[in-house]
């Protein structure tokens, strides 16, 4: 296993990106619901398909990924869209987040959680999200989940999901896959309070905000 996940997008960069043009729905639907802020936050933003419908909804939003290749997709995206939109694009660890305190109003956490390891970094990054979030503020969380039909397992475990290129090369990428009891324990752990929780499209989410709200 590939003990650094950025170094493992940064090989697949362009081909990842060029495969993931749309928003997952559930993110639109958390966004289209949400009231707007100030500050939005994408934590492994990705290729920016969601940075894109997090500033239709905020004043500012800022993209974090640790891929560098990544984010080269992201800006490539935030320039090539006819319509354009506005964001600033960080590379950055999800478990050290170079964001101040209590000034993020709506964030996304998608997809990127189930990367790291081991458990203690996963849930330092959900304490960061909720260091980050002002009072108030909701952030949407998912990782992979063994309800997803792939998976025949009741409970969370490690594992390696395979990439491949155009030319056939394989790259491994490196997945924690949550049961759902799991993934509520490991947001109860954490400094965040979950006011929902529900299974989608093999994912398991939470609708979060900071715990002392």
């Amino acid at each position: 296993m590939d003990p650094a996940p950025h170094r493992t997008y940064d090989r697949i960069a362009d081909h990842f990106a060029a495969t993931r043009e749309y928003p997952w729905p559930e993110v639109e639907s958390f966004v289209d619901d949400a009231d707007p802020a100030p500050l939005g936050l994408d934590i492994g933003c990705g290729n920016g398909r969601h940075v894109e419908v997090l500033a239709a909804r905020v004043s500012r939003v800022v993209g974090l990924d640790a891929s560098r290749g990544i984010l080269r997709s992201a800006r490539r995206r935030r320039v090539d869209r006819a319509w354009g939109f506005d964001a600033d694009l960080v590379q950055s660890d999800a478990a050290t987040l170079p964001i101040q305190d209590d000034c993020v109003g709506l964030a996304v956490y998608v997809a990127t959680l189930h990367h790291l390891r081991p458990r203690a970094t996963r849930i330092e990054s959900l304490d960061e999200l909720a260091r980050v979030l002002e009072p108030g503020g909701r952030a949407l969380v998912s990782a992979w989940s063994t309800v997803h039909d792939r998976f025949d397992a009741d409970s969370g475990f490690d594992t390696t999901v395979d990439w491949t290129l155009p030319g056939g090369e394989t790259v491994p990428r490196y997945y924690h896959i949550y049961d759902p009891t799991e993934f509520e324990r490991d947001l109860s752990a954490s400094a965040l309070a979950v006011h929902d929780a529900f299974e989608s499209s093999g994912n398991c989410y939470a609708v979060v905000g900071p715990g002392r709200s």
